[in-house]
């Protein structure tokens, strides 16, 4: 839905308790996937909708856990979901089937046949873990390689230090692909993909088609190109999020994960609006 004076009270969210809170519509679509209370042990008693809304909030913000808002569930609480989810790639898994229902709201097939892959270097934190220096970005960081469909949602994801290069760190961000969306073999790509090294790669992980996207000689200054734009669409989609600013985490899966949510938090408003 295209941004104007008519729509804009569709976008506007000055009825919740904060910006960031799922309203019913989007709670509706996020509620089915919600694991189920355990029948042994004690009742559940925390709202997983206060759960998600907490997560959204930091994501939204940036904030610490510690500095997470007395009327969510205790930070402690929200953090232990946030890592079972992680674990059982409950966050994944939400995405992934948002990402069908918005193609299918778009007119479309639920499962993409081609894809755009780019990467996106961050700074991280004292707070250690895996990165590397990317000499190109003149970023000392990790890397997060992503893989779009045609209209930009996300559907391949990995994080790894900033220090491999592109076409080394394709490979891992496909195989991401390969069991949850089994039609997806043609990918579009920047000239940073280009050469047999990355092709003998792909060929060993499935039937993937590469094409390169370059930048012709003759232009000057900036260049709209086919295809590319929209996997840096995307990155502008997820840094609305303040969160991803920069690599907070230690752990790898922690810094996927966040990535995940702040991809639920566009996925589930684009599709209450439809």
């Amino acid at each position: 839905m295209a941004w104007t004076e008519i729509t804009r009270a569709h976008y506007e969210r000055r009825c919740a308790r904060y910006a960031s809170d799922l309203t019913d519509a989007e709670w509706a679509l996020i509620e089915p996937m919600m694991p189920s209370a355990n029948r042994i042990g004690r009742p559940r008693k925390t709202d997983l909708r206060e759960v998600v809304n907490a997560l959204l909030y930091l994501a939204s913000s940036g904030g610490a856990w510690r500095l997470l808002p007395k009327d969510f569930p205790p930070f402690s609480t929200v953090q232990k979901y946030f890592y079972r989810w992680r674990e059982e790639g409950l966050l994944r898994t939400i995405s992934n089937s948002l990402v069908m229902a918005a193609r299918e709201a778009e007119g479309r097939e639920a499962s993409p046949t081609a894809g755009v892959i780019d990467s996106q270097s961050v700074k991280t934190t004292e707070s250690g873990g895996i990165r590397g220096f990317d000499a190109g970005k003149k970023i000392n960081g990790r890397k997060r390689h992503i893989v779009v469909d045609t209209i930009g949602l996300m559907v391949g994801l990995v994080v790894h230090a900033a220090d491999i290069q592109d076409r080394d760190g394709a490979p891992a961000a496909l195989k991401t692909i390969l069991e949850r969306w089994p039609w997806l073999r043609h990918v579009f790509a920047d000239g940073g993909y280009a050469g047999p090294k990355l092709k003998g790669a792909m060929q060993k992980i499935g039937t993937f088609t590469l094409e390169i996207i370059k930048r012709t000689d003759k232009a000057k200054g900036f260049e709209v190109l086919p295809r590319r734009w929209v996997v840096e669409r995307t990155f502008a989609w997820l840094g609305r999020c303040r969160r991803l600013a920069k690599d907070w985490e230690k752990s790898i899966a922690s810094a996927e994960a966040w990535i995940y949510v702040a991809h639920i938090r566009l996925l589930t408003r684009r599709l209450a609006r439809a």
